[in-house]
């Protein structure tokens, strides 16, 4: 099962998920509480200023419900074809 889960707000999660017609659910962390449960809110560098924000990343979850792979600073291209040759 793939999951995507981000900070924008609900109907924000819809419109990316028909713009892209994504073929799985994206949930809404409005709070930031799963991301920061998973850490990927961190300090980067926008138009030269130090900001927070997330940083894109997948977790491979296995059937026992543990992370079994961590993938950090996730580029689009490629990486579902990575995900996909590792699981």
């Amino acid at each position: 099962m793939v999951l995507g889960v981000s900070k924008d707000s609900v109907k924000a999660q819809a419109k990316f998920r028909a713009k892209y017609d994504l073929p799985f659910p994206l949930l809404s962390d409005s709070t930031g509480e799963v991301c920061n449960l998973y850490g990927v809110i961190n300090e980067k560098s926008m138009y030269g200023k130090i900001v927070k924000g997330i940083e894109r990343s997948t977790f491979v979850i296995d059937e026992d419900g543990n992370v079994s792979k961590i993938y950090r600073k996730v580029k689009v291209a490629g990486h579902a074809q990575s995900v996909l040759a590792d699981v």
